[in-house]
């Protein structure tokens, strides 16, 4: 089980299969567990790495103030370790902020970038907002993570026939270390980086679900501020899509690096 040091964490992350090295970076409270439907889809033509932010999963949780920069830098620092070049990054919600920060940072490490049900900034303009992520942060004081699993897998995965997914994701949930959620979800409100989004220099492929918690016309509005950038809707999909319509998403995805690897050839 591959860990690596950085900055005073140590990080797990995993590989699979072999080509152009393709980077999965997972949401808040989640793992690179949850990346399960898409590894065996890629690893059959490339390189997967998948990766535990700091305070997720099998990665350190260090009792420190955590920033979307500074998982920039963790990923930064693993794609130097492994040596990989340029990658395509795939990152869901907090794992698009990530991505949206590393490529208006380095934008050279980024061959190709695919934000999932995300946003570039995560900004408190109004009481509605204030409202909003204030109750989100007391519900996360208060309760357990196992009851804010709970509470989350009904939200994401409603319909009867997805009773597997609400209880998986409930069990996963459960094992969050509440500080070091706390602390991500502090990394993500008040970040942005909407302003400098015209630095991005790869293709970039915009994934949202039809009922994502924002709604498809956000996420319009900033793929027009992204050169090379295009939006695909998927239906009947929440927040999670890797994990509730895989298959869709895969297809969507496959594609879209096939065809960044086969221009990138000519």
């Amino acid at each position: 089980m591959p860990y690596f040091d950085h900055d005073g964490c140590s990080l797990h992350y995993e590989e699979y299969g072999r080509g152009a090295p393709v980077l999965l970076v997972h949401g808040l409270g989640s793992s690179c567990q949850d990346w399960e439907y898409q590894i065996p889809a890629l690893a059959a033509q490339y390189r997967v790495i998948v990766v535990d932010v700091r305070g997720h999963g099998r990665s350190d949780k260090p009792r420190e103030r955590y920033s979307i920069p500074g998982f920039s830098a963790d990923i930064e620092a693993l794609l130097e370790h492994l040596q990989s070049g340029p990658v395509h990054l795939v990152g869901l919600s907090m794992g698009g902020m990530i991505g949206f920060q590393l490529a208006v940072d380095q934008p050279q490490l980024l061959k190709s970038l695919t934000i999932v049900n995300s946003a570039p900034e995560v900004k408190i303009k109004s009481f509605g907002d204030f409202r909003q992520f204030a109750k989100r942060w007391l519900l996360a004081r208060v309760f357990s993570m196992e009851t804010i699993g709970k509470g989350l897998g009904k939200n994401l995965f409603p319909d009867p026939e997805q009773a597997e997914l609400r209880h998986k994701i409930a069990r996963r949930w459960a094992r969050n270390e509440k500080h070091a959620y706390l602390a991500s979800f502090s990394a993500i409100v008040g970040w942005g980086v909407q302003e400098k989004l015209s630095r991005i220099a790869c293709p970039t492929l915009v994934v949202t679900a039809k009922y994502d918690y924002t709604p498809v016309a956000l996420k319009e509005a900033y793929v027009r501020l992204i050169h090379e950038a295009r939006l695909v809707v998927i239906e009947d999909s929440r927040h999670a899509t890797p994990l509730d319509q895989p298959e869709e998403f895969n297809r969507i995805l496959l594609e879209f690096v096939k065809d960044v690897d086969a221009m990138s050839q000519e």
